[in-house]
Order: C-alpha cells, then structure tokens, then sequence
C-alpha cells in the first residue's frame, strides 16, 4: 500500500512541475500569479516550483515592463541554451546527428553513410557513431540531458524496445536502455513519421492545430497522426500504416505480403520504377536522357509541363488522396501535412490529393482542410528532438533534471 502511495506521490510531483513549466515554456514570459491561475494549482505550490525550476537553471526571472508605469513585474521565462541534447535519426543505410538545445537550435551536425543488415551491427554503429559524435563536440557540450533517436519500424515509445524494422532482422531490441546506460542520460527512442509528425506539431506545420495527420512519401509511405496535441499510438502502440491500405486490388505484391498496398505505387522506388517502365516502353519524355532516374529530376520535369512526369504524380496524388480521405473520415483532423520529395512539385501532388478527398470523404470533415507541405522533412533528426521535448513537458525528462 505504501509503495503506491509513494509512487502516487511522485507522480503528482511530476505533473505539477510538468504543469508549470510547460506554461512557462509556452506562454512566457508569464507571472506566477498567471501560472497559477492557468494551471489552477495554489500560489504557495506555484512558488516552490518555480523556486527548484530556477535553481536548477530550467527558468529564469525576467523583468517586465509594467503598462501602468508602475513597478516592473517579474515574468518567467525558460532557459535552454545550457541544456543540450542528442538526436538521431537512423536510415536504411545511413545515421544522421544534430546537437540541439532546448530551444531546438542545432548547434552542430553530422551525416555518415552506416549499413547493417542485422541486429549486432546496428547496436554496435549506433553506440559507435554516438561516442564519435560526442567525441567531435565535446568541447561544445554542455549538459548533455538526454538523447532522442528515430528509426522506421515498430517501436514501444515507452519502453524504447525495437519490434520490427523493415530489411533488418530485430528480435525486441531494447535499444532505449542500451543508449541510456552506455552514455548516462535518459534516452528516447520511437518511429520516424510519427516523430516527424510530433516535431510539425511543437515547432513546424501543425504547431497552430491540435489535430493533424502527416503523410511521409520517401521509399515507403506512412502516417503520424495527432490527436488533441498527442501523437495517437492506441493500445498496441503503432498506428498509421497507410502504406498499408490497399488501392489496388490487382496490384503488385507488397514487401509485406499483400498486394496492391499504397506504398507499391506511391513511394519514391515504386514512381520511379513506374515512369522507367514507360521510358523503356518508349514514352516521348524530357526525362529519358537523365541517369539515373530520381524524384527531383521527375518534380522538375513535371513543373516544367513533361507529360509523362506529370501523368506519373497526378496518378500518386490520386492514390495518395483516395488513402487519406480514409484517414480523414476516422480522425477529421484540422490540416494535413505531406512530407517527402514529391512536394517539389506540390502544386500537381496537392490538387490531385485534395480533389481525391473531397471525393472520398464527408463533406463536412473536408471542407476547409488545408493541405500543406512539411516545414521539417529536410531537418531528419527533429523527430527525435520532439521526443525529447515531449519529455520535458510531461514532465519524464523535467523530474529526473529537478532529481539531479
């Protein structure tokens, strides 16, 4: 009974600084006499924590000017530059790093081609580049507070155990634990997309909207979904395959098995492969002298009118809006994010998407929907950063600071 108590305890601990801080990190400069009154906590609880958050370093006081001319309130405000972090994101066939502070400026990055095709191999490049990494910065470091990592395939986000990676044989990989005790800080790991969608969330595309769905096109397709300002995980916690969904019921055969899903005619080797075929069929095209084939070669072409480039995306933008619409009749979100390559030429993708899901989903749940292009696809580890912001502000990351 005890333990529980405790446990209870510590919990409310946690959701309280949580509390405060996340309003002063997203409505400062605030008083306390506002934090108290947003997050209804009593003055006197408002005080104590504000009081460990600034000799931590978390926040600080800073003075206002008061509009009646009078004395100068003292506001709060947080403080990241001196608290660094980080993040990873890893490739099929390649690891990339960024340094952030807590504000989410990059302080310094690094890119490196890293292949593995089984489990040792990928524990061992990941803590090996990390340690490079670290190594190359040190003397930019600061405090090093956690360190966030993004992959494509099936992750617990709570527990950072690996359940399944796509070309890679995993076999429930406790990545999380492995980061955390080999470099001392809590780590985060979770799946690419619905990073990226958190990060459009708190810093790029959908930070105006508590309900969004973020549809990734590189060599597969997928969704992150937010839902009242979280990413939706379910109970099983993944979510957001529409690669998955199936357009055509006669189409080819899926990496996974079934045939005729999303992703084996709108991702980027499948569009590829598509307007090749055509070439060798002898299809009149500007892009038939270009070696070798790639998505900004066809983006470019098709802007610039090439029939064959712009019949190509017309046919992705269809399917791509066919699947969302699904999407949109389940979760009637407030904007739709399209990230990937395919958004060089938006404005053919954005039309045939938009008029799929005007077709294919209820009217009221689309009509004033934007659709709009990620402002974070070309930043791959500010997916992983999100996660750690997410820790500070539901507080996981913040007690184990405030503890420290």
């Amino acid at each position: 009974m005890n333990g529980g108590q405790i446990g209870n305890v510590d919990l409310v601990k946690q959701l309280n600084s949580a509390a405060v801080y996340r309003l002063i990190d997203q409505q400062g400069p605030i008083s306390r006499i506002q934090v108290a009154d947003v997050s209804q906590l009593a003055p006197a609880s408002v005080t104590k924590i504000t009081r460990q958050l600034i000799e931590r370093g978390l926040i600080k006081e800073v003075a206002q000017q008061a509009s009646t001319g009078g004395r100068r309130a003292i506001s709060l405000t947080t403080e990241t530059a001196p608290f660094h972090s980080i993040a990873i994101r890893l490739g099929r066939d390649y690891i990339q790093f960024s340094l952030y502070d807590l504000s989410g400026f990059e302080l310094a990055k690094h890119h490196a081609v890293f292949k593995y095709d089984n489990q040792h191999d990928l524990l061992d490049g990941v803590v090996r580049y990390t340690h490079h990494f670290i190594e190359q910065n040190k003397d930019s470091i600061k405090q090093l507070i956690a360190i966030g990592l993004i992959l494509p395939g099936l992750v617990n986000p709570e527990t950072g155990v690996v359940e399944y990676m796509p070309n890679t044989e995993i076999d429930n990989l406790s990545l999380g634990n492995l980061l955390s005790e080999t470099f001392g800080v809590k780590a985060f790991v979770g799946n690419d997309i619905r990073g990226l969608a958190l990060a459009e969330h708190y810093f790029g595309a959908s930070k105006d909207c508590l309900d969004s769905i973020l549809v990734s096109v590189y060599r597969g397709a997928g969704a992150g979904i937010i839902v009242n300002g979280q990413v939706f995980l379910g109970t099983n916690r993944n979510v957001g395959e529409i690669g998955h969904i199936q357009i055509e019921s006669l189409g080819e055969q899926c990496q996974c098995g079934n045939f005729g899903c999303l992703e084996t005619v709108a991702a980027n080797p499948a569009i590829i492969a598509h307007i090749q075929s055509r070439l060798d069929q002898g299809y009149p095209s500007s892009l038939q002298n270009i070696h070798p084939l790639d998505m900004t070669a066809i983006c470019e072409h098709a802007n610039r009118g090439d029939e064959l480039a712009t019949q190509a995306l017309t046919r992705v933008g269809n399917h791509l809006g066919k699947a969302i619409a699904m999407t949109v009749n389940l979760f009637n979100p407030q904007k739709i994010i399209i990230a990937g390559e395919i958004v060089k030429a938006k404005e053919i993708i954005f039309h045939a998407i938009e008029r799929n899901i005007q077709n294919h989903s209820l009217k009221t749940f689309h009509q004033n929907l934007p659709i709009v292009e990620s402002q974070l696809y070309t930043q791959p580890t500010m997916g992983a950063f999100a996660m750690i912001k997410r820790a500070m502000l539901n507080g996981v990351l913040l007690q184990k600071l405030l503890e420290n």
